[in-house]
């Protein structure tokens, strides 16, 4: 790697964050005014809390690209599980430049993980268990996949072994981030149950709509900055791509954000009348998530085929998934990071220009939903009977502000009041 494709990339990392923060927003701005700066805190804990975890922990058992695992022999194939790289970083210094910027890919990869299930666990979700939660993410659950996925494990190796492909593709993170973030969420969800008040009859939902649109809306447009800098980045790290290929690659991740909001814009006039914000934030951030695996395998045409897709089914999972499954999602991350993070893999192996990608993006689909979800679930399980998840009825009622942090988010203005639990 030449030095200046190095400093480029290097700076296009330090970038990429501002997606954390974009996530964020939406995330605090989609739940309860009476829960906002414990939202917001929360964010940051996770962010700091992986990134030690994963540099103490993670980054060994990730591994670095070219660097040792450990695997077996069956069927006359090698199978690489789990990387055996330093724990502490230590020798980081002398590792080849694009396993550098590898790890420094993976340090916010890791955190937005987090972050995307802390924002389906607001109102009801207790801050230290968040950061326990996010702390297994990162010493093991994300470093599997990881290693899986980038290092050499044996999912990107279903090329070499099976002739699928380049082996699995994730470029920009949208299985090792976003459809793991969305698979944790949906966890998160079923042990924490749904907010007070959220389902009061069998078959019914009452609406809790988010207290802050424009956190929302600019939280969207913060986090197109981040994808732009991370999909460019994961082309050149992952994917070897040249100079010339990035603007197309930017390109790309724009228009299927783009095209996925224009068809949630769409929907949701169609169907309400009028075009609901929030929904419409959800598209947009979908369209980025399938961007993640898609716009740098994917032409101009095909990267906005796969956002409208993207947008169209978005809104509508959202709204099943709260009335025919009663999954109380404040932030919509099953919909938005899991599902439309698989339509993207999918989309990569369509649109990939190799025999036998499409299968390999299913393998790793498959692995995605029978290891990480269960996985996922008995390690938060187990944490949920030591480190209790859910806050007390009372810290629900007065809010997360006021029951874990003592004071609210807008000490100004009156709270409104949650008519669920009068």
């Amino acid at each position: 790697m030449s030095n200046t494709l190095f400093a480029l990339v290097f700076a296009l990392l330090l970038v990429a964050p501002l997606a954390l923060a974009g996530v964020a927003l939406i995330n605090t701005g989609l739940g309860r005014s009476r829960s906002a700066a414990q939202a917001l805190l929360g964010s940051l804990a996770i962010m700091a809390v992986t990134a030690i975890v994963f540099a103490l922990v993670g980054a060994g058992v990730a591994g670095l690209p070219g660097g040792p695992g450990l695997s077996f022999t069956a069927a006359g194939k090698a199978w690489n599980w789990l990387g055996a790289g330093p724990f502490l970083l230590r020798g980081l210094g002398a590792a080849p430049p694009r396993a550098q910027l590898a790890l420094l890919f993976e340090f916010p990869a890791v955190a937005m993980a987090g972050l995307i299930a802390w924002g389906s666990g607001a109102d009801r979700w207790r801050l230290i268990a968040g950061c326990a939660a996010a702390a297994l993410l990162a010493a093991f659950v994300f470093p599997l996949l990881a290693h899986w996925i980038w290092a050499g494990g044996w999912l990107a190796a279903l090329g070499v072994n099976f002739a699928l492909g380049k082996g699995f593709l994730d470029p920009g993170g949208a299985a090792t981030m976003h459809v793991l973030g969305g698979l944790t969420a949906l966890a998160v969800v079923w042990i924490v149950g749904p907010r007070k008040g959220k389902f009061p009859k069998e078959g019914l939902s009452t609406a809790i709509p988010g207290h802050n649109a424009v956190y929302v809306l600019f939280g969207c447009m913060l986090s197109l900055v981040g994808w732009l800098a991370w999909n460019a980045a994961g082309a050149v790290i992952w994917l070897r791509a040249p100079l010339a290929a990035l603007p197309a690659t930017a390109i790309n991740t724009l228009l299927c954000a783009s095209g996925a909001l224009a068809a949630t814009f769409a929907v949701t006039r169609i169907r309400f009348g009028k075009p609901d914000a929030s929904l419409c934030a959800n598209g947009w951030l979908a369209g980025l998530v399938a961007s993640s695996a898609c716009a740098a395998l994917a032409t101009t045409g095909e990267a906005l085929l796969a956002g409208v897709v993207a947008g169209i089914v978005t809104p509508l999972l959202v709204e099943l998934f709260e009335l025919a499954l009663s999954i109380d999602d404040p932030s919509g991350a099953v919909a938005v990071h899991a599902v439309a993070g698989m339509w993207g893999l999918v989309a990569a192996g369509i649109f990939a220009p190799h025999a036998g990608q499409l299968t390999a993006q299913l393998v790793g689909i498959a692995a995605l939903l029978g290891v990480a979800l269960p996985l996922v679930y008995f390690l938060f399980a187990l944490l949920n009977l030591a480190l209790r998840f859910r806050v007390e009825p009372d810290g629900e009622r007065i809010g997360m502000d006021l029951q874990e942090l003592g004071g609210g988010a807008y000490p100004e203005f009156v709270v409104h009041r949650d008519e669920s639990f009068r």
